[in-house]
C-alpha cells in the first residue's frame, strides 16, 4: 500500500498491506463505533474472495489485519452500516449476499499477541531474529559503515548504529532485493522526509531497526517467480523454431537501453562485466574493420543469439532456479515433444 501527498502526488510511504491471495479491490474507512477506542481507526477491504479489517495507520505489521473468505467465486462489492457494526458483501456469479458482524476486539487482541515494536517484523525475515539472514543483514549493515569511512583508513573507527541514506541501495542489493531506480528514490525520500512535518529537518541516516522495516515494506510481498519472468518474455519476445519464448540478443540490448529506466551503454557494459566476469574487447584490438565494442562485444561472446527466461536467470543473472520451477518447465517441454503419428 502506498501513501501519496495529495498536493504534490509524490509517494511518501510504501507499506506491506494485507496479503491474502490478491490485491485489495476496494477499501473504505470503518465508521467509528461506540465500543471502539476513539483514538483507533480501521479500514474495511475486499480482495478477490475475502473480506477483512486493517488497523490504521498501516505500518507493515501483518498482525494488524485479518480476512475471511466471503465469496469463493469472487466478491463483487461491499457496503458498511452507518454505525460501523456490520459489513455487507455481494458475490459475483453465485449472486449471494452476506452480512458480517464487525468484531474489533478480536483484531486488537491478535495485534497485541503478535508482539510489539520490531517482533512482528523479525518474524517476517527468513529464520527470524536468530536466523542466518538477520546475521548477514547485520554484517552488511556494519560493513557499509567501514566502507563509508574508508576501508584502508588508519584513523580511529567511529562505530555507529546508523548508515548514510545513500548506502541503503547497496545493503538492499547485498541481501537479495534489487530495487529499480524509482524504488530507490522512493525509499530514500521516505526516510529523508519522515520527520520533516514535525521538526522541519531532513533525516540523513538510518539505523538497523528502521532499515529492517524499510526492507519488509518495500521488498516484493510475494517474491519474484519464474512464472512472472516467463510472462515478461512472452510479452517482449517471440517463438523460435523450437517453440520457446525468446528475446533476440540485439533486442535485449536495445530494450535495456531504450525502454523503462534506460541504461547507458557504459552502465550496461559495467553490469555485464560484473555479472559475466568478462572484459569487453577494446576498440581496435581486433583485425576486423569495425569490431563490436562495449556491451555488444560482451553479449556476442557470452550470451546466445536467442535468450530464454531460463538463460536470463541462470546464466546472465547467476540466480538459482527453484526445483519446482525446473520440474514445471521440464513437464511443459515433454508435453510439446513429438512422439510419432500415434500421438
Amino acid at each position: 500500500m502506498k501513501l501519496y501527498n495529495s498536493i504534490t502526488k509524490v509517494c511518501r510511504k510504501t507499506l506491506l498491506g494485507p496479503t491474502y491471495g490478491s490485491p485489495l479491490k476496494k477499501i473504505q474507512i470503518l465508521p467509528r463505533t461506540s465500543s471502539a477506542d476513539p483514538r483507533q481507526h480501521y479500514l474495511v477491504y475486499i480482495t478477490k474472495d475475502k473480506v477483512g479489517l486493517q488497523m490504521l495507520p498501516v505500518d507493515g505489521n501483518p498482525h494488524k489485519s485479518s480476512a475471511f473468505i466471503c465469496h469463493p467465486d469472487g466478491a463483487a462489492d461491499f457496503a458498511v452500516s452507518h454505525d460501523g457494526r456490520y459489513v455487507f458483501t455481494a458475490g459475483g456469479r453465485e449472486r449471494t449476499f452476506m452480512k458480517w458482524k464487525v468484531n474489533l476486539h478480536a483484531l486488537d487482541a491478535a495485534a497485541f499477541l503478535g508482539g510489539e515494536e520490531l517482533i512482528p517484523f523479525y518474524n517476517l525475515l527468513d529464520g527470524g531474529r536468530e536466523g542466518k539472514f538477520f546475521r548477514d543483514m547485520e554484517d552488511y549493515f556494519y560493513y557499509v559503515q567501514l566502507c563509508s569511512q574508508g576501508i584502508k583508513t588508519l584513523e580511529t573507527r567511529q562505530v555507529s548504529t546508523h548508515i548514510p541514506l545513500e548506502e541503503i541501495p547497496s545493503v538492499m542489493r547485498a541481501i537479495g532485493f534489487y530495487p529499480s531506480e524509482e524504488e530507490i528514490e522512493e525509499m530514500i525520500n521516505e526516510v529523508k522526509f519522515s520527520k520533516y512535518a514535525d521538526t522541519g529537518e531532513e533525516v540523513t541516516k538510518i539505523n538497523l531497526d528502521d532499515f529492517i522495516k524499510l526492507y519488509i515494506n518495500h521488498r516484493p510481498a510475494l517474491g519474484l517467480s519464474m512464472k512472472t519472468i516467463r510472462r515478461a518474455f512472452e510479452v517482449l519476445g517471440y517463438d523460435n523454431k523450437e517453440g520457446d519464448k525468446v528475446i533476440d540478443r540485439g533486442d535485449f540490448l536495445s530494450l535495456l537501453q531504450c525502454r523503462g529506466e534506460q541504461m547507458t551503454e557504459d552502465e550496461l557494459t559495467e553490469c555485464l562485466i560484473t555479472l559475466l566476469g568478462k572484459r569487453p574487447r577494446k576498440e581496435g584490438s581486433e583485425l576486423d574493420t569495425h569490431p563490436p565494442t562495449g556491451a555488444a562485444a560482451l553479449t556476442e561472446e557470452d550470451i546466445p543469439a536467442e535468450i530464454t527466461a531460463e538463460i536470463f536467470v541462470a546464466d546472465i543473472l547467476g540466480l538459482p532456479i527453484a526445483e519446482p520451477e525446473k520440474k514445471e518447465q521440464k513437464e511443459k517441454e515433454e508435453s510439446l515433444t513429438y512422439k510419432g503419428p500415434e500421438s
